[in-house]
């Protein structure tokens, strides 16, 4: 299920994150389970989340939760918007480096999709450099809050 031009202007077309702030680079991989996204942003100096000059590692998870959204897009299909989600958990953190502008491989992010529905999500996920694991863990989403309140969106 690979589309040969899921570039980062594909990925910007389905998620909500724009110019810059939009950290993928490309699609590797996909099915209904499992994305692999591919990441150059965290060596621009014009990253975003840089602070003080530095990227550190718990900006994995943001990355972690844009390959995240561009999964949700592909299991939506092309008819469905962009839908801003929320992360509303991050479990099991596993750090093994301090900073990533500091790694001049792709950061390759992969992350399993364990449950879901058209509310809310729960993926496991990994972040790696060349053959270096630098963060994994487990987050959650909520994908449509109005309908989690009770709420209708009509």
């Amino acid at each position: 299920m690979m589309d040969p031009v899921m570039d980062q202007a594909w990925i910007a077309a389905r998620i909500p994150h724009q110019g810059s702030m939009c950290l993928l680079s490309a699609v590797e991989s996909w099915n209904e389970d499992d994305i692999v996204c591919l990441a150059d942003s965290h060596l621009r100096a014009d990253n975003p989340l840089r602070a003080a000059g530095r990227l550190g590692v718990a900006n994995a998870i943001e990355y972690a939760a844009q390959a995240m959204a561009v999964h949700g897009a592909l299991l939506a299909g092309d008819a469905a918007p962009a839908r801003a989600g929320y992360l509303t958990s991050v479990r099991e953190l596993s750090w093994h480096c301090r900073r990533l502008d500091q790694l001049a491989a792709p950061l390759r992010i992969q992350a399993q999709r364990l449950s879901g529905s058209p509310v809310n999500a729960m993926y496991r996920f990994s972040l790696h450099a060349g053959d270096s694991l630098l963060v994994s863990g487990r987050l959650g989403v909520v994908l449509d809050a109005d309908a989690l309140a009770g709420k209708s969106t009509s």
